[in-house]
């Protein structure tokens, strides 16, 4: 448990900002498991600014999942502010957060994403003048730097703490590694030396055991997971359980079968059918990560149409080779 300016996040288990996945479905799962803190995928400051309707129905946030960090991005100040604004009085998110994380290429080449962290001193006024402009508590999340020779964080962090950014999420990788190789923790641990703000750690969390050792490496207020969540939402239950000194999750094959069918189906009542099945021929398949013999029924999932293709996909499996 620990607070972010006056909210209280209920549990140290926050949930990454993943493109194409974190989205009011999932974030229902999350929840659903006792997340603490749930991100959105991040979303255009100029998307926002030219009203793009795709856009503004991803900002759209469930009255009974909360709290829930809505991420943007961008790197022009006008437009930022502006986005922001919106975020702030338009929408019920909890906390604004600003992307400076973001490796890709596409968002990077435009000053956006990581690449906000080799222009300190234009970062921090962008992100003072949205905390001027908006009631909301607003946050970032970031990267070591650009590279391994360009590691500027806890400078940066300084001055984002001091213009009023009331937390920080460290993913602890340089942005030149993208997903590669490993994150290192001592720089979390760094960090939260040298801030006094709530830190979240944030890097390979992908088991109850690798959670347990982030906080006692790092000391950070929150742990962030990403990819290890996706077909896996059970994990911030086995979390959540060891959290509270219960029995340990036993996650059975039916168990993550039902659960990929009630990821479809919010999918379906958020976005229809058409576009749920496009999703969950790329989301689907992580469901079965690990079981014997599963390759073949991911490849049947490329081809399906719709819901109960699934659902014959995930039968035919129970009955070739039970639980």
């Amino acid at each position: 448990m620990f607070r972010i300016r006056e909210k209280e996040i209920k549990s140290d288990i926050v949930v990454a900002p993943m493109a194409g996945i974190s989205n009011d479905a999932f974030r229902q799962l999350c929840f659903e498991f006792n997340a603490g803190l749930v991100y959105t995928e991040m979303v255009s400051d100029k998307a926002i600014y030219y009203n793009n309707q795709k856009t503004m129905e991803m900002l759209k946030v469930s009255d009974e999942h909360h709290p829930v960090s809505l991420q943007l991005f961008g790197c022009d100040i006008q437009t930022m502010v502006y986005a922001a604004k919106i975020l702030d009085k338009q929408t019920n998110c909890d906390f604004i957060d600003i992307n400076m994380g973001c490796p890709v290429n596409k968002v990077v080449k435009t000053g956006s994403g990581s690449a906000m962290m080799k222009k300190e001193d234009e970062t921090v006024i962008i992100v003072k003048q949205i905390i001027e402009n908006v009631e909301k508590p607003v946050t970032v999340k970031m990267r070591l730097g650009w590279d391994i020779n360009h590691m500027n964080y806890v400078s940066l962090s300084k001055k984002l703490e001091a213009v009023g950014v009331s937390a920080i999420a460290l993913h602890a990788r340089t942005r030149s590694q993208m997903y590669e190789g490993h994150s290192d923790w001592s720089h979390i641990k760094t960090l939260k030396e040298n801030v006094g703000i709530p830190i979240i750690g944030n890097g390979d969390v992908k088991s109850v055991d690798d959670f347990i050792r982030m906080k006692e490496e790092t000391l950070c207020d929150g742990v962030m997971i990403g990819r290890g969540l996706v077909g896996n939402p059970f994990l911030i239950k086995e979390i959540d359980n060891y959290l509270k000194g219960e029995e340990k999750v036993e996650v059975t094959v039916e168990d993550r079968f039902r659960y990929c069918l009630l990821h479809f189906e919010k999918l379906s009542k958020l976005k229809g059918e058409k576009l749920a099945v496009s999703e969950m021929r790329g989301l689907a398949p992580h469901y079965l990560t690990g079981l014997y013999g599963a390759s073949v029924f991911k490849e049947k999932m490329n081809h399906m149409t719709s819901y109960e293709d699934l659902k014959s996909i995930l039968n035919e499996y129970l009955e070739t080779y039970g639980n």
